[in-house]
């Protein structure tokens, strides 16, 4: 039986002639056939040995190799023959492999988004031209050290695991003999932790959540944000299963997580399963109930012009097309009153500033064109952004600071000091006209830290680790964890100790001032009793 047997970089055909006479197959002109996998090099010797029993072709000459080339050649008078082609003979390259194996898959869009823009951003710039059989294991090694010298290791440790996915797919089908992206533990590296750790992630407390919440909710300018911090910090929801929750998952007694929204490079909010197909329902709090029946009663959602459902939350700004809306803007009262947008401006924040007959002329257009200061030229966008809602409203909460933005440098949020804990100042010179700053609550923190932070109170709590697999959705496959059951009793003792740090944070925060901007935290304000 023939077989095909590695060499360096491709497999070539060994089958038996005679008893005790081994060849390899060459071509017409006496070179070693090559093959990109095992299983073509087999094929080929065995369909060259059945040519041999079946009498069909003589065999060929004996092998020789020239000292130059080191490719094998015919032996000196030796009839010319031309074996069976065999299946593969050009070896195929890790783009065109990839191209394949890229389209037999049926995964979800966001894991085929992430797919893609590894393969096409990290992966194809340093393979695609290769031939997959001649990438080695110290070809991936150089790649690797390459990426991590501009960017974080977390990163290119993401992008070798798809590496290395792609080669496995590759050994099963039997083009590879062996994954150049396996790693070999203990081989050449350090002893000790794992140099590709990334950082810990931040979690703050229950009054951590709490002021974040009533941070963001100024910022935005309404009670939305707040209502959505207090429901991730206390349900531990990942963000697309909080922005894709709709009313009809909301329960007096429970959260059910059925879909979530997944943002897509292109802007796109896909509407799929959770993560994992973490199906589940969350416990609520009653006074979280009331928080999340009052936002879907004050918001009364409509359906929304992508997915057509109506969601409990509603995206921060106005939506793409507010500049085409015809609701009146500063710049109409401007151009209506003949003075530039500035000075239109400085009526509003700074009127002592412009001349008499110029603001009243501003103000006069104002009435003519009905412009109502503070109102939202358009639609608010219909659901949240992942960016735009870390970036402009929980970062500058959690941190006190704005992003740096070119032409602007990062700078600390400007505040009117009264009320408390500050209004944010809007407007041009908004940082001239501050009276004070937030102070950091917790540097580094992110809605996600948010998932982290209820994992982190609930072990506080002592609560079993079934239970918290199962309000945050994950699944431990151990011995343990079978043997493990909730009870009725558990549950009761979790949702008393998250309403004790819930009243615990509000009593905390109406020491620091009694009163809030925020319309539904200041109505909880008003109605703690002050401890004796």
């Amino acid at each position: 039986m023939g077989y095909g047997e590695k060499l360096k970089g491709y497999y070539r055909a060994r089958y038996w002639e005679a008893p005790g006479v081994l060849r390899t197959l060459v071509d017409a002109d006496g070179r070693t056939l090559r093959f990109a996998s095992k299983r073509a090099a087999a094929k080929a010797a065995n369909d060259r040995e059945a040519m041999i029993r079946g009498g069909a072709q003589s065999a060929p000459p004996p092998e020789k190799v020239t000292p130059s080339s080191g490719e094998v050649v015919k032996g000196d008078g030796a009839q010319s023959v031309a074996p069976a082609q065999p299946d593969l003979q050009l070896p195929m390259t890790f783009g065109e492999y990839v191209n394949r194996w890229y389209a037999d898959l049926e995964l979800a869009a966001s894991t085929m988004q992430n797919y893609k823009r590894h393969v096409e951003n990290h992966l194809l710039p340093a393979f695609g031209d290769r031939a997959l059989v001649d990438i080695a294991r110290s070809d991936v090694g150089a790649w690797e050290k390459k990426e991590r010298a501009s960017y974080e290791a977390t990163s290119v440790q993401t992008w070798h695991g798809t590496l290395h996915v792609i080669f496995e797919d590759a050994v099963e089908e039997g083009i590879l003999g062996v994954n150049p992206a396996a790693r070999r533990r203990g081989r050449g590296k350090r002893a000790g932790r794992s140099r590709r750790r990334g950082p810990e992630k931040v979690v703050t407390d229950a009054l951590g959540i709490l002021l974040v919440s009533e941070r963001m909710a100024l910022l935005s300018g309404r009670d939305d944000e707040f209502v959505g911090g207090i429901t991730k910090g206390y349900t531990g929801v990942r963000w697309g299963e909080l922005v894709g929750l709709e009313p009809a998952f909301c329960r007096p007694e429970s959260i059910r997580v059925e879909w979530q929204l997944y943002e897509l490079d292109n802007g796109e909010l896909h509407r799929c399963p959770p993560k994992d197909d973490s199906y589940r329902t969350i416990d609520s709090l009653n006074w979280l109930s009331a928080l999340i029946t009052s936002q879907i009663a004050r918001e009364d959602p409509k359906p929304c012009p992508c997915h057509g459902r109506r969601y409990v939350f509603r995206g921060y700004g106005e939506a793409n097309d507010a500049a085409r809306s015809p609701a009146v803007k500063l710049v109409d009262v401007a151009r209506h009153a003949g003075v530039s947008i500035g000075t239109a401006s400085n009526v509003l924040n700074r009127p002592a500033s412009v001349r008499e007959e110029t603001r009243i002329k501003v103000e006069i257009a104002m009435a003519e064109l009905g412009y109502a200061r503070g109102a939202a030229p358009g639609e608010p966008a219909a659901h949240w952004r992942r960016s735009g809602f870390a970036t402009w409203l929980f970062q500058p909460a959690a941190t006190g600071w704005y992003p740096k933005k070119a032409p602007q440098e990062a700078r600390p949020v400007p505040l009117l000091a009264d009320p408390w804990p500050g209004v944010p100042a809007r407007g041009r010179n908004a940082s001239e006209r501050a009276e004070a700053c937030w102070v950091p609550i917790a540097k580094g923190l992110t809605p996600h830290g948010l998932r982290h932070t209820h994992k982190a109170i609930m072990e506080d709590m002592g609560t079993p680790p079934k239970l918290m697999d199962e309000r945050l959705g994950h699944l431990d496959g151990s011995v343990q964890a079978r043997y493990s059951h909730i009870t009725s009793g558990m549950r009761r003792r979790l949702m008393e100790g998250l309403t004790e740090v819930w009243e615990a944070s509000l009593d905390a925060r109406r020491a620091m001032c009694p009163r809030s901007g925020v319309i539904v935290l200041d109505e909880l304000l008003r109605g703690r009793v002050p401890s004796p």
